[in-house]
């Protein structure tokens, strides 16, 4: 048993870390509706104002649009990807197969601007060059998105095992029947939190993005480009606020998700121990 100072403790580190990663959220929040231009504290009248700017500007509709556009294609092609390659990997054995787990997994793990050189570096030296624009950006997220899809589908195939999909063969059923009614619901969840998490890391990745674009402008790009400019840092806030809020949905949305398949999977085990009446 713990004692209550050292519980006392885990809660008072677990509220400053806590403080620590989001307070500067919050703040960044309250700026947005702050009526001055100069970033000064305490703030002494709000409005709203800004907001109405930043949806007519532009710059920041063109940069929306394109940040849509690059993360929902990048999900896609990470989802089919990723999927394709989560099940090679754990369905069969062959030569250099921890090699290409590996491999898969590693543009995650290097710097950012490892990633963003050596892309551009192959658009611009290939035998027919890439130009710059959405498609390089998409083709650039998807090789670190990739690996988030990759790994929630591997670890759902590798706790749900072979005996069903063995035993629906067994009685009859081809491999799209069994694909439908078996693989697919044991492993819905984790390919759609597994898209979610994509989805949110392309739509606020700004330095493979730096290499990749060109002069296609992104969210990320717009706050970067006019962060400097301080008669633009109102916009910038409320920009910033829309981007958290992108990237708050579908993060909560597939934490959700894994939660709840745990809790269900914890079900299936207390059953089958018997710690539970598997009618109720």
């Amino acid at each position: 048993m713990e004692s209550r100072t050292v519980s006392l403790a885990i809660r008072v580190g677990t509220g400053l870390v806590l403080a620590f990663l989001y307070i500067p959220l919050l703040i960044v929040v309250i700026y947005s509706f702050n009526n001055s231009v100069s970033q000064t504290w305490p703030i002494t009248s709000f409005t709203t104002r800004y907001y109405s700017f930043a949806w007519h500007d532009p710059d920041v509709r063109t940069a929306l649009a394109t940040s849509l556009t690059v993360a929902l294609f990048a999900t896609l092609l990470a989802f089919f990807l990723g999927s394709l390659a989560a099940f090679a990997v754990h369905r069969f054995q062959f030569f250099g197969r921890n090699t290409v787990s590996f491999v898969l997994v590693l543009p995650i793990a290097l710097p950012g601007i490892l990633t963003g050189i050596a892309l551009n570096t192959t658009f611009n030296n290939s035998v027919r060059p890439i130009p710059f624009g959405v498609l390089t950006i998409i083709l650039g997220h998807t090789t670190f998105c990739i690996v988030v899809v990759y790994n929630n589908v591997l670890a759902r195939l590798r706790r749900t095992g072979s005996s069903q999909v063995e035993a629906s063969m067994d009685l009859g059923a081809d491999g799209w029947q069994t694909f439908r009614y078996i693989t697919w619901p044991a492993i819905r969840t984790a390919v759609i939190a597994g898209m979610l998490l994509a989805f949110a890391l392309s739509f606020d990745e700004i330095v493979v993005t730096n290499f990749t674009s060109g002069t296609e402008l992104t969210i990320p790009k717009f706050i970067y480009n006019n962060l400097r400019q301080p008669r633009n840092r109102p916009v910038v806030n409320v920009v910033a606020v829309v981007v958290l809020l992108v990237m708050t949905i579908p993060v909560y949305i597939a934490q959700r998700l894994a939660g709840a398949e745990a809790g269900t999977a914890a079900g299936r085990r207390a059953t089958l121990r018997g710690d539970t009446e598997p009618g109720l």
